[in-house]
């Protein structure tokens, strides 16, 4: 399998990480090209999604053009191993594990630990993280991540959870560097339904609410 490295100019012409959980091949089959179509770029196959590594293959084997495929809810080193081998060009984590950001340090991968505190998120930057995510952002919204950078300005912050259509801009005001959503996104209603032209439409507005660059 040939897979191209991941692209920091895709990311920035969009920077928001779509995090795929407890979707089949089949639904992902049609998402991805709609996906793409409606100006999205970047997108995480979680690694608790049942038969991840296949749809994580798939995509890379497919639709890697136009877009970054990467895994994400990788805990352990094994989670990466596995996660490597299926071709993901980008990891994404809930929890700060030392070894795992280390490996992708070391392998040139880019690396989005999960970190909450402010402790945890500098040693999250200091071990070599490319982006930290700030994880869960639910409770805390957009002040925090104003509050982080203020001290700490140099930190590339990806806050995910509780990030919809509705507060997106006010958390990129407040100095995110990318967000990361999951159900917001990818309405499980209208995959269920399969509207794809919906979702497409769907993910068009998202499109539209990010800060021009």
């Amino acid at each position: 399998m040939s897979k191209t490295a991941f692209s920091w100019e895709l990311f920035n012409k969009a920077p928001i990480v779509g995090i795929v959980r407890g979707l089949s091949l089949e639904e992902v089959k049609q998402i991805l090209p709609m996906y793409r179509e409606a100006g999205l770029t970047t997108i995480e196959i979680t690694m608790n999604t049942l038969d991840a590594e296949k749809i994580i293959e798939y995509a890379v084997e497919n639709e890697q053009h136009g877009l970054n495929i990467g895994a994400g809810t990788v805990c352990t080193k094994d989670d990466l191993k596995k996660a490597l081998e299926a071709g993901a060009q980008f990891i994404v984590t809930p929890i700060l594990d030392k070894k795992v950001v280390k490996a992708c340090v070391k392998k040139e991968i880019p690396i989005f630990p999960g970190a909450f505190t402010p402790s945890e998120i500098f040693k999250a930057w200091s071990l070599g993280a490319s982006m930290v995510k700030v994880f869960p952002a639910t409770q805390m919204g957009p002040s925090y991540i104003k509050e982080l950078k203020a001290p700490l300005n140099q930190l590339k912050l990806l806050p995910t959870g509780g990030v919809s259509l509705e507060n997106m801009s006010e958390f990129f005001k407040a100095g995110a560097d990318g967000v990361g959503m999951g159900g917001q996104l990818l309405d499980k209603k209208l995959i269920q339904e399969k509207d794809w032209q919906k979702l497409k439409t769907h993910f068009s507005q998202f499109i539209k609410q990010l800060p021009r660059r």
